[in-house]
């Protein structure tokens, strides 16, 4: 007899909770959701829909998947952030809720209809900055990444998402080769673990997700070093920073971009109250009489 939608989700919750994975009840259920071609509301209202002979085959490859600890992102291929869904590969970070922080602040005092120019660096799968233009209709963007990968990754994202008109994507070396005082707006995600950290990190993160994009030297502080003086270069007088930090990296990092020579600089903190990004400005131009 073949398991229904409420069996499915119950049996793969149980399997989850028997694995010691944290969030048995969300990622149980949408990989049923995702197994079974459901929605939320269909495990509610017609609970005891069958599932088919191949639905459960892919509902058992998905739960061992998930007790191996590969993340959900990667086995369903997507992930939602902000309000948009995004492809995820192994190739980009997942996109998490605490980088929503980012995107919160930097909407702050955008306009809706300003024609800004929006620099992503470190783009990964294109979530910052497609979250701001899905927002801003008027605003334009450029995103940098050292990765082709990731960078394929950003463009078919942006281009399901409609918004790749308004939008370039760079393979590069953070700033190289970018012009000064070109941006209203610089936001970045960039490396910021010890190296030393890594290997202590949820298998879901060190196992899985591209090392690349996690790894920030020694003190886990080498690419704000870079990054504070050139995202001060390219940005226009008066334009705005968001960078996302570490949870204890506020005092060296606010101090590297004030030693830049960023005004204004503060940490705004994440929903569950820990440091989570750096902002500032650079000093607008002194106006006479």
């Amino acid at each position: 007899m073949s398991l229904n939608l409420v069996q499915a989700w119950k049996g793969a919750r149980a399997r989850l909770e028997a694995a010691g994975l944290a969030g048995p009840v969300i990622d149980a259920r949408l990989l049923v959701e995702a197994a079974a071609d459901a929605t939320r509301t269909d495990i509610v209202t017609d609970p005891y829909r069958p599932l088919s002979p191949e639905q459960e085959a892919t509902l058992n490859d998905f739960l061992a998947r998930r007790e191996r600890r590969e993340p959900v992102s990667h086995i369903l291929g997507r992930k939602g952030f902000w309000k948009i869904m995004l492809r995820v590969t192994p190739d980009v970070l997942t996109p998490r809720p605490d980088t929503e922080t980012v995107v919160e602040y930097a909407l702050r005092d955008f306009p809706e209809h300003a024609p800004w120019r929006i620099l992503d660096l470190g783009v990964g799968s294109g979530a910052i900055l497609l979250a701001l233009l899905a927002e801003r209709p008027a605003a334009r963007g450029l995103g940098v990444d050292v990765s082709e990968e990731a960078l394929a990754v950003a463009r078919d994202n942006a281009a399901s998402l409609g918004l790749a008109g308004r939008c370039a994507l760079l393979r590069g070396d953070w700033t190289a080769g970018l012009d000064g005082d070109a941006f209203d707006l610089v936001v970045a995600n960039p490396p910021y673990i010890a190296s030393h950290v890594i290997e202590t990190l949820e298998p879901e993160v060190r196992d899985y997700e591209p090392r690349l994009a996690l790894e920030g030297g020694t003190d886990g502080l080498d690419h704000y070093r870079v990054l504070a003086p050139e995202i001060l270069r390219v940005l226009k007088p008066g334009g705005r920073f968001a960078v996302e930090i570490g949870y204890d990296q506020k005092t060296a990092v606010e101090a590297l971009f004030r030693d830049a020579g960023a005004v204004l600089v503060t940490t705004v903190r994440d929903l569950a109250d820990r440091d989570r990004v750096v902002t500032g400005e650079k000093k607008p131009l002194e106006t006479s009489g």
